[in-house]
Parts: C-alpha cells; sequence; structure tokens
C-alpha cells in the first residue's frame, strides 16, 4: 500500500471499525421519572427487525409525535458522562449526558401522544444487518415501520403523524422517503434535528486528530468494505431532495462535528414544501443540539402547532 496510507493503516482501520458499527447506549430513563404513564411497545421494522419503544398518551391528544434518536444514543438518551463515551466524545467537549426523556413529558404536556423507540442497533431493539450502521439507508426501514405501527392500532390510526426525528433518525427518515414516499401520506411534517452527512462529520474528525485529508478515499474505501455502502451512498443531502412533507430543521451553527454548509446543503435540497431552518448559537457542542428542545421549546411546540392543529 502507498507509504502514506501505510502510515495511518491502524489509525483508518479503527476509525473504519468504529464508523461502521456502533457500540449500544443503555435505557437509563424512563418517562415514569417525569409522572408519566407510559406503554412498553414492541412493533416491527418494515424488514421484520423488533424495534421496542414507549407509548405514552395524552388525555384527548388528536396528534401523536413519534420520535426516535441519534447515532450512538437510545430512546432514552446517552451517558456521556460516563466511560466509554465520555472518552469518545471529551475531545469535543460533549462529555455531558444527555437524557431525551424530557423531550417527551414537553410533549405530553403540550398536548401531544409520544412514540419514541429505539432504532436497529441501538438500545432494546433487535440486532439486524450484522450490526453494522449504514447512515440512514437501512435505517429507514424502521422510519416506515414506526409509521405502520401507529396505523395498526386501532385506539391510534386516526391521529395526525408528526415525526421527529434527530441525526441519524433524520438521515434514516430522509431515506425513507426517498424510498417509500406513499408511506408518507398524511403524515403532517418532520422535526429534523442535526442530521449531518456521514461524509463530513469524518473529515472533521480527521482534522481533529492532525491527519492528512488526502486519507478520505482509503477510509471512504474501508468502510465500504465494512457496510456495503460509500460515505455518498449514506448522504443525506441527496435523500434529502424526496422530501415529502413541510419541514423544520435546527442544528448547532459552530458544531464541531460537522459545518452549516452541510446542513444548509440538506435544507436546501428540500424540495418546495413549507420548510424553515434555524441555528443554536453560542456553543460548539453539538449535545447541547439535543437539549435543546427540552429547554426551549417555543419554536418547535409552534411549528407543530401549525401543522397539526
Amino acid at each position: 500500500m502507498p507509504a502514506r496510507v501505510e502510515q495511518f493503516d491502524s489509525v483508518l482501520n479503527r476509525i473504519a471499525d468504529d464508523f461502521s458499527v456502533s457500540a449500544r447506549s443503555p435505557v437509563l430513563h424512563t418517562p415514569a421519572e417525569h409522572g408519566l404513564r407510559f406503554e412498553e411497545v414492541t412493533f416491527p421494522s418494515e424488514d421484520g427487525t423488533r424495534l421496542e419503544g414507549w407509548f405514552v398518551q395524552a388525555e384527548h391528544a388528536d396528534t401523536i409525535v413519534v420520535l426516535n434518536h441519534p447515532r450512538f444514543f437510545s430512546r432514552s438518551g446517552l451517558p456521556a458522562h460516563l466511560d466509554p463515551w465520555r472518552s469518545t466524545f471529551a475531545a469535543t467537549g460533549n462529555d455531558v449526558e444527555v437524557d431525551l426523556v424530557p423531550d417527551i413529558a414537553v410533549l405530553h404536556d403540550a398536548g401531544y401522544h409520544v412514540l419514541a423507540y429505539d432504532l436497529r442497533n441501538f438500545g432494546h431493539s433487535g440486532t439486524a444487518d450484522g450490526g453494522v450502521t449504514t447512515g440512514g439507508i437501512f435505517e429507514s426501514r424502521d422510519v416506515i415501520g414506526s409509521l405502520g405501527y401507529v396505523r395498526s392500532r386501532r385506539d391510534l390510526r386516526h391521529l395526525k403523524i408528526v415525526l421527529f426525528s434527530r441525526c441519524l433518525g433524520a438521515n434514516a427518515t430522509f431515506f425513507a422517503m426517498r424510498r417509500a414516499p406513499q408511506a408518507f401520506a398524511g403524515v403532517r411534517g418532520l422535526v429534523a434535528c442535526q442530521p449531518l452527512s456521514p461524509r463530513v462529520v469524518l473529515e472533521r474528525g480527521l482534522e481533529r486528530a492532525g491527519l492528512p485529508h488526502d486519507l478520505m478515499d482509503e477510509l471512504d474505501r474501508r468502510i465500504r468494505q465494512r457496510t456495503g455502502f460509500s460515505l455518498d451512498d449514506m448522504s443525506p443531502v441527496i435523500a434529502a431532495r424526496r422530501a415529502c412533507v413541510p419541514a423544520l430543521v435546527y442544528q448547532v451553527h459552530d458544531d464541531l462535528m460537522t459545518r452549516p454548509s452541510d446542513v444548509e446543503a440538506m435544507f436546501d435540497a428540500i424540495p418546495g414544501l413549507p420548510k424553515e431552518l434555524f441555528w443554536i448559537h453560542g456553543t460548539t457542542r453539538r449535545w447541547d443540539g439535543y437539549l435543546h428542545f427540552q429547554h426551549n421549546p417555543a419554536r418547535v411546540l409552534g411549528w407543530l402547532d401549525r401543522h397539526t392543529r
């Protein structure tokens, strides 16, 4: 192999391995911590993979918000204040816990039913596809499965549906729209929290590590060997061109793990639908984007109200 690649061979293998298979985060919190009654639910993904989740009922609600989660997380969040996650994310300042369950409480108190679930290979959901993470391609089957579950329940099938998808979950939602737009008939909208392109996050990772940018082609080759997909195959920018519901996108502007131009490209790719993009300023920590809604819910709740009432 070329001398430059040989020099960084073990590093490239480690990055490719870590990118291709994700360690599971435990489900450490539940809606009961917020005084909410909830139902443990299990339902199949589009391809039959077992997905685990919670259903939280809100009295007299006519809309259900379907929540999924970022990569590395579970439906309850990520204990990034603890190892091994702290060691993984400390370099970008993301060594704080993200508890996502307060989002459920905010939505419930605003008058929405909530379905929150673990994507395949995360949390308590089933292992699929050899355990590989595919940037939203295979995970799109879980998004479709969540819609199918809502429509399969006699007590839920009449409800308006909104998707609140985060990071990998947002990418998966765009891929699902591209592949099966008919599954989104009647869906009122998508809140897309911090979608990102795998190529960009890996480029930023090489920069932080002081590694040459010209290693990207070799890293891409090794990831394709492990997953069957290139980084460009996993681009949510391309998938977003087939978005078929109104979309609200938001992102930490100075996030050390990506670039504003990546999110802008995704937003611009969304076709002629009602859409909005807003930035979170004053931080470089990606995790602050995941925590934004529970601390500052007004803008998202206002958007939900406009598209569902």
